[in-house]
């Protein structure tokens, strides 16, 4: 990945800012767009003292002028955008019954729209190039469904509509899509959750663990190098087997 030019939607903390850790580390340049301007500050003085540069915007990714503004700031600074992660993802958990419209928008919105947008303006730069390599967070609900979160689901199984759609039409522009579905994470949301919530989980997957933010950032970094070059349009369940 030596000098690729990386973007990472929702990069400024969890398992955003642990792939632009991995890229960083595989000798990328990396970009990271957020919509949380204190995180933005935090990760990059983070990064700062370690030693890296990693250019950031704070952006709103449900916004498609806000993105194509941006995306402009990337190509004015090095010409070219070789990796997207479309990592960017709220959620807002309810019943179906207790949802309201607003509430589901709000998940549709950014998850699913904001992959849309970015992708969009990304694809037209890498198309314009001949190669790039798109990569969407998906989840295992996304897959499997859970309680409480209809929206949310529903964005994750449209992103991997996406992704199998987008690899068709962009193979040939030297376009490669793939998409990742995270399991149970141990992200710091995650972990604000009750112990026995969380001891529940970890029974259930077969690894015996929680996967941290940084399983799934190697998996990204695979999908975006060559090593990955004939893999496009597929799900990648790092979830620790916890689906089987």
């Amino acid at each position: 990945m030596k000098d690729k030019v990386v973007l990472i939607t929702g990069g400024a903390a969890g398992i955003g800012k642990a792939t632009a850790d991995a890229f960083l580390a595989a000798g990328a340049r990396v970009w990271i767009w957020d919509v949380n301007s204190e995180a933005i500050q935090d990760a990059t003085a983070a990064w700062a003292a370690a030693g890296h540069t990693v250019q950031s915007a704070q952006v709103d990714v449900s916004d498609y002028n806000a993105v194509e503004s941006a995306m402009q700031r990337i190509l004015s600074a090095g010409d070219r955008l070789d990796v997207l992660v479309n990592n960017a993802g709220i959620t807002i958990d309810r019943s179906l019954l207790k949802m309201d419209p607003s509430t589901w928008q709000k998940v549709i919105d950014v998850n699913l729209t904001g992959v849309f947008n970015c992708s969009r303006v990304a694809a037209d730069i890498m198309a314009r190039q001949g190669s790039g390599v798109i990569l969407n967070a998906s989840s295992v609900v996304g897959l499997y469904g859970n309680f409480g979160q209809t929206n949310y689901a529903a964005t994750k199984a449209g992103v991997i509509g996406m992704t199998k759609t987008m690899a068709r039409e962009l193979g040939r522009k030297g376009i490669r899509v793939n998409a990742v579905a995270p399991g149970f994470i141990a992200t710091e949301m995650v972990q604000k959750m009750p112990q026995e919530v969380i001891d529940g989980m970890v029974s259930k997957t077969p690894v015996g663990r929680m996967g941290t933010p940084e399983d799934i950032a190697n998996a990204y970094v695979f999908l975006a190098s060559d090593q990955a070059s004939f893999i496009t349009g597929t799900v990648i369940s790092v979830d620790g087997g916890i689906t089987i």
